[in-house]
C-alpha cells in the first residue's frame, strides 16, 4: 500500500505544493525522513523561485508526479547532523540547491560533475535512493546528505544569495568552461532576466567586457546603469547587430523563448562560442555554414557539481555578486508565478519561509 506524503516518514513537514496541472500551490503537510548518520537538517530560512519550479508545478516537461514541493534555491541554518556529518554543525547557515543525491560511482560523479550523472536526485519531484520522493524547500525544513549541502560564505547575504544556487552556478559554470573567465575577454549575455542579470554580474566579477543583448529596448539604462554593463544592444535592431560583427568570444544565451541564433552566431569572433542555458521549448533553427565559416560552436551548459557550486558562492561572496531580488510572504507564490510568466520581477523572486510560513 502506497503511503501518503504525510506518513511516509517519522518527521512532520509543512510547506506549498501543487497537486495538479493548473500549478496552484496550496498548503501541504507531508514528512521528511530521520536525520542519518551522513544528514544534515536545515530550518529553512529563504528560498528563491525559479522558473523551473513553474514547468514542474504545471507538468510541462511531463515529469511531475503530485504533489510536488517546489524550490531548490535553498538557504537555512543548521538544526541537526547526523553523527558521521563532518562539515557542518548546529548553528551553521548552509545552502542546498538544485540536486541531493547522485549515484556517486560513475565517471561524472568521480570528477565532481553529479550534475552531469544519469542518476541525479532532483531536489524536488525524483526518487530517492529509498524509493520515496524528493520535496523541495517552499517547507519548513529538509534533510540532505552533507555532500549535497553547501557551507554558506559569511559575508555572502541569505536572502540575495539565495537565487545563486540555481542561477549563479547555472551561469558560472559555462563561463568557466568554455574559458570565458579571464579579464578582457568580450562576452555577450542574451536576455536580461533571472539568469541574465546575474550572467552580467559574474562575468564583469571575472573581469569581462560585457555586452547584453534584448529585445527590450527599455532595459538599457538597467544593464548599463544598474548592473554595470558595458554595451546594450537592442537585438531587433539590424544597425545595432552590424555594428557588433565579430566582436565578442563567447555567448551565454538565457532565453528560454523560441529565438533566431543566426543574428548572434554572427556577432561572435571565429572560435567564438555561443552557449545556451535557457531551453526553448522547440527547436532553434541552426544554419551550418554560419558555424563552419569562423569555426565556432553552439554548445549548452547546466548547473555544476557540488564542488563548483561551492566554487561559486565563494567568489560571490569574494567579488560582492548578489541577485537583485523581490522579498515575497509564501502566502504570495502563486501571483508570483503569473508575475513571473510575465517577467514582471527584477529580477527573481526569493520566499521569506521563515517569517511567513507558519504550520497549522
Amino acid at each position: 500500500m502506497v503511503k501518503s506524503p504525510e506518513t511516509e516518514h517519522p518527521i512532520k513537514a509543512y510547506g506549498y505544493a501543487a497537486r495538479d496541472t493548473s500549478g496552484v500551490l496550496s498548503p501541504l503537510t507531508f514528512s521528511r525522513r530521520v536525520t542519518g548518520d551522513k544528514d544534515v537538517r536545515l530550518k529553512i530560512l529563504y528560498c528563491g523561485i525559479c522558473h523551473s519550479d513553474l514547468h514542474f508545478a504545471k507538468n510541462e516537461w511531463g515529469l511531475t508526479s503530485y504533489p510536488v514541493v517546489p524550490g531548490h534555491e535553498i538557504v537555512g541554518v543548521v538544526t541537526e547532523v547526523g553523527s558521521k556529518v563532518e562539515k557542518f554543525k548546529v548553528g551553521d547557515n548552509a545552502g542546498v540547491g538544485c540536486l541531493v543525491g547522485s549515484c556517486g560511482s560513475c565517471d561524472n560523479c568521480a570528477n565532481d560533475l553529479e550534475s552531469y550523472c544519469p542518476k541525479q536526485i532532483l531536489t524536488y519531484a525524483s526518487p530517492y535512493h529509498d524509493g520515496t520522493k524528493t520535496y523541495g524547500g517552499y517547507s519548513d525544513h529538509i534533510v540532505a546528505d552533507e555532500s549535497f549541502v553547501l557551507r554558506w560564505p559569511e559575508n555572502l547575504p541569505l536572502d540575495t544569495g539565495a537565487p545563486l544556487l540555481c542561477a549563479g552556478i547555472t551561469t558560472y559554470s559555462p563561463l568557466r568552461y568554455f574559458g570565458l573567465d579571464k579579464p578582457g575577454m568580450k562576452v555577450g549575455v542574451v536576455g536580461l532576466g533571472g539568469l541574465g542579470h546575474v550572467a552580467v554580474k559574474m562575468a564583469k566579477a571575472f573581469g569581462a567586457e560585457v555586452t547584453v543583448f534584448s529585445t527590450t529596448p527599455a532595459k538599457e539604462q538597467e544593464a548599463l546603469e544598474g548592473l554595470k554593463a558595458d554595451r546594450f544592444i537592442v537585438s531587433k535592431d539590424q544597425d545595432q547587430m552590424r555594428s557588433a560583427l565579430s566582436s565578442l568570444d563567447g555567448i551565454i544565451d538565457t532565453v528560454s523563448a523560441t529565438h533566431p541564433i543566426a543574428p548572434l552566431l554572427s556577432v561572435l569572433k571565429p572560435h567564438g562560442k555561443l552557449v545556451l542555458v535557457g531551453a526553448p521549448e522547440k527547436p532553434l533553427e541552426l544554419i551550418p555554414f554560419s558555424l563552419i565559416t569562423g569555426r565556432k560552436i553552439v554548445g549548452g551548459s547546466a548547473i555544476g557539481g557540488l564542488k563548483e557550486t561551492q566554487e561559486m558562492l565563494d567568489f560571490a561572496a569574494k567579488h560582492g555578486v548578489t541577485a537583485d531580488i523581490e522579498l515575497i510572504p509564501m502566502d504570495y507564490v502563486n501571483t508570483a508565478m503569473d508575475r513571473m510568466l510575465k517577467s514582471d520581477v527584477r529580477y527573481r523572486f526569493v520566499i521569506d519561509v521563515e517569517k511567513s510560513l507558519k504550520a497549522p
